[in-house]
């Protein structure tokens, strides 16, 4: 999805070329089927390619129905990115992050509750998702359990998290070692933990802990507190996180 707001007050120029660009290296060096992939952008005619709110949620939703483990999943967002305010309380500093459709002045944005929703809580057990937000504001826009601090090379853990006794860092130890055993048997720990709570608040825990017994990783462009921009390199407008990324993939050969 790249949406570059064309004709409007908040136009972005390098979207809609880093849609293009991660196509490319999804189909040359990702072992993608064209047919396999849908693309939103804000140039194309055919009114179901168009970024609305609407047409996003329904192409999200394609992505993961059906996931079955073994399944290698990819979702990519280039546009703009925000802050409102928190109105369910799952959120330790009072703001949800959001996406913002090509619409979002007449639907609304897309907020990481419904995110979440929708592309994490669906997917089963050994099923990997590998996600990419080039946005504002997109460090915690997927809601994951744990976020990784590149700048000190630390984890951080959300609180309610606290009472997994160690699950949640089985599954992101087992990643790390490509151990998909370890990260099974994590899961299927952590998932029968929360699912075993019945009270009302100790399901209202639930809610918040975000789990899913997927294998998810989020490539943000920024913390939650932050900005990302567009970038010019070699002439070509460029979201700086897209950009990067494929020029490491590029080197390492995928």
């Amino acid at each position: 999805i790249g949406i570059n707001y064309i004709g409007s007050n908040n136009a972005l120029r390098g979207c809609i070329n880093d849609v293009q660009a991660m196509n490319r290296f999804l189909t040359n060096a990702g072992g993608y089927s064209p047919q396999d992939i849908v693309i939103l952008t804000d140039d194309q005619q055919n009114p179901v390619a168009i970024p609305t709110r609407q047409n996003m949620i329904r192409a999200m939703q394609w992505l993961v129905n059906g996931a079955q483990p073994g399944d290698s999943l990819f979702f990519h967002y280039s546009g703009h990115g925000g802050q409102e305010k928190d109105l369910d309380g799952d959120e330790v500093g009072g703001y949800d992050e959001c996406i913002y459709p090509v619409d979002f002045q007449r639907a609304g944005s897309l907020i990481d509750d419904i995110i979440h929703e929708i592309l994490v809580r669906s997917l089963p057990p050994g099923c990997r998702l590998t996600a990419i937000f080039d946005s504002c504001h997109s460090g915690t826009v997927m809601d994951l359990p744990f976020t990784y601090r590149a700048t000190d090379g630390g984890l951080k853990e959300y609180n309610v998290w606290k009472d997994s006794a160690g699950e949640g860092l089985n599954i992101l130890k087992g990643y790390m070692m490509n151990n998909s055993s370890m990260m099974l048997s994590g899961a299927k720990g952590l998932f029968s933990k929360v699912t075993s709570y019945t009270n009302d608040d100790k399901i209202e825990r639930i809610k918040q802990m975000k789990m899913s017994p997927a294998d998810v990783i989020l490539f943000s462009g920024c913390k939650d507190d932050q900005t990302s921009a567009d970038a010019n390199e070699a002439g070509t407008f460029t979201g700086a996180l897209s950009w990067a990324f494929l020029q490491v993939m590029g080197q390492t050969g995928g």
